[in-house]
């Protein structure tokens, strides 16, 4: 009498599961077409305001004349050959700075009293203006890819620091305590508790770093280049070309959501407890 009780019983968890997933597809859908709908109320206010107006649409452009630049910089290659350049200086800016912060970062969890020594270094390298350091660093790397690159290094390497050293010493004591009873090293502890326990810090760094990463090859490229899509807005924001300042930075959003993407893929590949069921 028992088992064909029991049947209703393991099959009401898939059904609540799946009645779950569905409550969230459709949450997720609705927030799209609420974002989607939102945009084209914004674009077509912009392309209406810009309409009535020579003076308008000289200051602000228009959604329309940023759409036929595209199209013309997506035909003469402008569009992909500046994308990849900017892309290439974010992508090495964002790894160099991100690993080297990680790395020093739970590297000071071993030692409380060099993390206090360094701390307000730390503070007073962050609370320097990125554009200030950029003609130092064009004197010591040039004015070619490299110069880019460290700007985007040094836009990313205090944010990863101060975000992985805060992940390090939040993990819990009862658990850090627990190891060491059971015999752990403090080497053994930081491989299997520290890290672990960081990741969600060094994600969240992640995501901010994306931007501070694009900023830093942006404002590189503003102070010397011949390409990449600051060099793009530069030259067409010299030239009072609006709606191609407007088409380069679209073309820069959509780099940055491409790279957030990617690193809120690597997340869930990284930290697979953390998925929702």
């Amino acid at each position: 009498m028992s088992r064909p009780d029991a049947i209703p019983v393991r099959s009401a968890a898939p059904r609540r599961l799946s009645a779950r997933r569905l409550a969230k597809l459709r949450e997720t859908g609705l927030v799209l077409a609420s974002q989607l709908l939102l945009l084209a109320v914004l674009l077509a206010s912009w392309e209406y305001a810009t309409s009535r107006s020579k003076q308008t649409a000289f200051l602000f452009g228009s959604p329309s004349a940023t759409a036929d630049f595209l199209v013309k910089m997506w035909q003469d290659g402008s569009l992909v050959r500046d994308s990849w350049v900017t892309g290439l200086e974010t992508v090495l800016g964002f790894l160099v700075g991100n690993v080297l912060g990680t790395v020093l970062g739970l590297s000071l969890w071993y030692s409380r009293f060099v993390s206090r020594v360094v701390q307000p270094f730390v503070v007073a390298l962050g609370s320097i203006p990125i554009i200030a350091l950029a003609p130092i660093v064009i004197i010591w790397f040039g004015t070619g890819l490299a110069s880019k690159i460290a700007m985007s290094t040094l836009s990313v390497v205090v944010v990863a620091l101060v975000t992985s050293y805060k992940g390090a010493t939040s993990v819990d004591p009862d658990q850090i305590n627990l190891m060491r009873t059971l015999g752990a090293t403090k080497r053994h502890i930081f491989q299997k508790l520290v890290v672990p326990a960081s990741l969600v810090d060094i994600f969240a760094g992640l995501k901010l770093t994306v931007g501070f990463a694009l900023i830093g090859a942006i404002i590189g490229e503003f102070m010397s280049s011949s390409e990449g899509l600051g060099h793009a807005i530069f030259k067409a924001g010299s030239l009072y070309i609006i709606p191609k300042v407007f088409a380069a930075l679209v073309a820069t959003i959509a780099l940055a959501l491409l790279l957030a993407f990617a690193v809120g893929k690597l997340e869930r590949l990284l930290t697979p407890w953390r998925r929702e069921a």
